[in-house]
């Protein structure tokens, strides 16, 4: 099942027993590009905080009511090891919020989530605090609003900007960028793999794909009025790049 990441942003968060804030932003791992944390604006209630949650503890999102379930205390939460806002996400603080959490460590593993397919686990939260957090180290985490406008640049020439990212639900893999081709082809929007990118240029801002401008300005158009794409859309698309489907990679 696809989701829109742009269509969560701003969603309400609610607890176990109450309301926590909202969606602010998603972190995802620019390695395999799953989304690793759910950033959430706990501003009213936890000023200074930069509260993550990873998709082991979220249900799926409510698009009639724009609610995301969290399976989370509020006390938890409000006890987990601390980040401020301007603090940048190390390994370490991973390791301390999977240990007082109980999530599995992602990073661990052969798999997208480490030893299993899936973010879900059995047991969400630890009996209590972690004493201390090591210092900061490098991460791959990167900020899907960061990313958002992002130039696509082809084999050719630009082709578009980033515009909003479609996840899988049960993997949080982001499965497709949506491109707004912009000035070139007004109006029209097309999806892109991440895994068909050849590399991020984070100084320049831009995503570069191995394939020419054509073949983009050709691919199926996205329409996201008209919906999500179906699995037999996802299958044109694949076939159009001549690509490999990634459900049958079975990741």
């Amino acid at each position: 099942m696809i989701r829109s990441i742009r269509a969560m942003l701003h969603a309400e968060l609610r607890a176990l027993d109450g309301g926590i804030g909202r969606c602010q932003d998603f972190l995802f791992d620019d390695t395999s590009w799953a989304i690793r944390y759910m950033v959430a604006d706990t501003r009213k209630w936890l000023p200074g905080r930069k509260v993550l949650i990873s998709p082991s503890a979220l249900e799926d999102w409510d698009w009639q009511t724009d609610e995301i379930p969290v399976r989370l205390s509020q006390d938890a939460i409000e006890t987990c090891p601390p980040l401020t806002s301007d603090m940048p996400v190390s390994r370490q603080y991973e390791v301390a919020i999977a240990k007082y959490y109980q999530w599995p460590s992602y990073w661990h593993g052969p798999h997208l989530w480490g030893a299993g397919m899936t973010p879900f686990a059995e047991s969400m939260v630890a009996t209590k605090p972690l004493e201390t957090i090591e210092a900061p180290g490098e991460s791959n985490l990167r900020s899907v609003k960061e990313v958002s406008g992002y130039h696509i640049q082809a084999v050719d020439d630009t082709a578009g900007h980033v515009d909003d990212f479609l996840l899988e639900r049960d993997t949080w893999a982001i499965r497709y960028l949506v491109v707004d081709t912009g000035n070139w082809l007004p109006g029209r929007k097309v999806l892109i793999s991440p895994a068909w990118a050849d590399t991020i240029d984070w100084k320049r801002n831009r995503v570069s794909v191995g394939m020419a401008r054509k073949a983009i300005e050709t691919s199926p158009v996205y329409d996201p009025e008209h919906g999500l794409p179906s699995r037999d859309e996802e299958t044109a698309l694949h076939r159009h790049y001549d690509f490999k489907p990634y459900w049958r990679d079975g990741v």
